[in-house]
């Protein structure tokens, strides 16, 4: 019998495994990647009685993969806040599934849990841009500010780690952050006992988001404004969290930011408004590779003379031009 972790490259997914692997240890394969390598069921090949823990990923982009494993006699318990779509019937498939605007999948565990590493969990949902949700979690702890913006910080910084086109882009692979920062049971451990690791994320992200600081707007109405970063690896790392910073700063306004990839395409990071948390995934799935959840969501290879229809789409579905 072998047992499986399969996890989202970003905060959520990181945070999430390490609250589950802190309260049940076990020897297991990781299978995870950049951040939109999601069809994580597809890597596997298993057998009965095996054992596979998914985090973080949309079951309907997993459908196929998670159908096969099920059908071979595996167990399978997922976690995600992603559009699921209809979800299999199967005594051997456990689901801790919600897609509300306010939920990640460390929210989740930290609830299937009992609350036993909510640190981590508040870390996972500030990654994940939740911030009204991190700290509705933290406020029963009694944490100081500077206690808080660690949490924050780390959140980003995880979440920020993730983002590239492949490997070669990150600063550290997922796996092998998530195996550094899952030795500690509480986020504080990671940043004061693993400073090497936090600040060489620290200091990328701080970096990154200096080179993005200055971008203009390609279009900007009252209701949308998307940005085009360039077919560079620090444009990449910065692509998700930019959008994060976007949205804070203009929580009425949609945003989207568009990376120009190494094929000549767009890789896509969409923004719902933060005071209207809707509709990001239903935008993204009107294109082939695209999908997330109802905040945040994306497109993985947008073709290029795709480029004035999605401006279009994204400004009509948000709201017509000011």
């Amino acid at each position: 019998m072998a047992v499986y972790d399969l996890f989202n490259g970003d905060a959520d997914g990181i945070c999430a495994l390490t609250q589950l692997r802190n309260a049940e240890p076990v020897d297991s394969v990781l299978v995870t990647g950049v951040k939109r390598d999601i069809q994580l069921m597809d890597k596997l090949t298993v057998t009965a009685k095996d054992k596979i823990t998914v985090l973080d990923v949309s079951l309907d982009k997993n459908r196929t993969g998670l159908l096969k494993a099920l059908e071979a006699g595996a167990d399978v318990f997922y976690v995600d806040h992603h559009f699921a779509g209809d979800i299999p019937d199967s005594p051997q498939l456990t689901t801790l599934i919600n897609t509300a605007a306010d939920v990640c999948t460390s929210i989740l565990v930290n609830k299937h849990l009992q609350g036993q590493f909510v640190e981590w969990a508040i870390t996972g949902a500030f990654g994940d841009n939740l911030k009204t949700s991190a700290r509705a979690l933290a406020k029963p702890l009694g944490l100081a500010d500077e206690q808080l913006s660690s949490l924050e910080n780390l959140g980003i910084y995880i979440n920020y780690n993730g983002y590239g086109s492949d490997l070669e882009d990150l600063h550290f692979t997922p796996e092998a952050l998530y195996r550094e920062v899952s030795e500690h049971a509480s986020p504080f451990g990671f940043i004061n006992e693993a400073k090497p690791s936090f600040e060489k994320l620290e200091n990328g992200y701080v970096s990154d988001m200096a080179a993005a600081s200055n971008l203009q707007a390609e279009f900007a109405n009252k209701s949308v404004a998307a940005f085009l970063l360039p077919n560079e690896a620090w444009a990449r790392r910065v692509s998700g969290v930019y959008s994060n910073d976007l949205a804070n700063n203009s929580p009425d306004r949609a945003h989207a930011v568009l990376t120009v990839k190494a094929n000549g395409n767009y890789l896509i990071s969409i923004r719902a408004p933060l005071n209207n948390k809707t509709g990001a995934d239903e935008l993204c799935r009107q294109f082939p590779t695209g999908g997330g959840r109802s905040a945040a969501a994306g497109v993985n290879d947008l073709p290029a003379d795709q480029l004035s229809l999605f401006i279009d789409t994204f400004s009509d579905f948000y709201g017509s031009s000011q």
